[in-house]
């Protein structure tokens, strides 16, 4: 029996560890605490499988700081902004490169304790995480708004404009109206200051968050019209033109939530 007494663990009593309560333990942090004590102990034992235990640990240490500090960062310009415009909308657009379906906006303003990690531009996020996030931010936000700009939208005002607008709207469906706006490079039609950041749904922790939000409310959407005019592939492509959409294009002509004044389109409907 390789049982290891390690005085003073969280107990303070000497009592036997076998490798499954260390890991066990181990498993647990570093949301519960460690004592230090005992893991300088575990650092002397010579079980193989507890020191890969002891350095799974420290891995999820280090991800779970460096998470922290990335956090820290991107919520770096709303605390330089917070005494002076307490409510700041992050704000930021899905969709502006398919052939079909909407541009979509979201407006974000976040709580200045705001402490979810992980919350980054949603490119650099996989489905299953994005979708981790997106509830967690509705659940924490003050306050969300949500912008849809249609193809009708997009073909009449161009994709550039149509995304200002539906920016706009995003903001006008917030509960409360924000004093500050940071954005992706926009100008958004709103009488209130803003400021414009390149990347900056990597800069801005509620420009991240707006990203989230707009991207799954996004594929919502496609997922839904997916069922409605079935033969593009949109659940998948989410309306860009992978090679199932433009054979669809192709086979079956533009559909009511095609982009007419894009090229591709316009190509098909001929």
């Amino acid at each position: 029996m390789t049982d290891l007494k390690l005085a003073g663990a969280d107990s303070g009593a000497e009592a036997p560890w076998t490798l499954a309560r260390i890991k066990a333990r181990l498993a647990d942090a570093p949301a519960q605490p460690v004592d230090p004590q005992w893991l300088r102990r575990l650092q002397a034992d010579p079980r193989v499988g507890v020191q890969h235990a002891l350095q799974q640990y420290q891995r999820r240490v280090l991800a779970a700081e460096q998470a922290q500090a990335a956090l820290a960062g991107r919520l770096r310009l709303e605390r330089q902004f917070w005494p002076q415009f307490p409510l700041i909308a992050g704000v930021d657009e899905v969709g502006r490169g398919p052939l079909a379906g909407p541009v979509v906006t979201a407006a974000v303003i976040l709580p200045h304790d705001f402490a979810l990690v992980g919350v980054d531009d949603s490119k650099r996020l996989s489905a299953k995480k994005r979708a981790a996030l997106y509830p967690e931010i509705l659940g924490q936000a003050l306050a969300v708004g949500i912008g849809v700009g249609s193809a009708d939208l997009i073909d009449r005002e161009n994709i550039y404009h149509a995304t200002e607008l539906t920016m706009a709207q995003a903001i006008n469906q917030l509960a409360w109206r924000p004093q500050l706006i940071l954005v992706d490079a926009m100008t958004i039609p709103v009488p209130i200051r803003q400021e414009k950041l390149i990347k900056g749904d990597q800069k801005s922790a509620s420009i991240a968050a707006a990203s989230i939000v707009a991207k799954q409310v996004r594929d919502h959407l496609m997922a839904m019209y997916d069922q409605v005019y079935p033969g593009y592939d949109f659940a998948q492509n989410a309306g860009y033109g992978t090679a199932a959409h433009l054979a669809g294009l192709a086979r079956l002509g533009p559909c009511p939530i095609h982009r007419r004044s894009f090229s591709p389109v316009q190509a098909a409907g001929r």
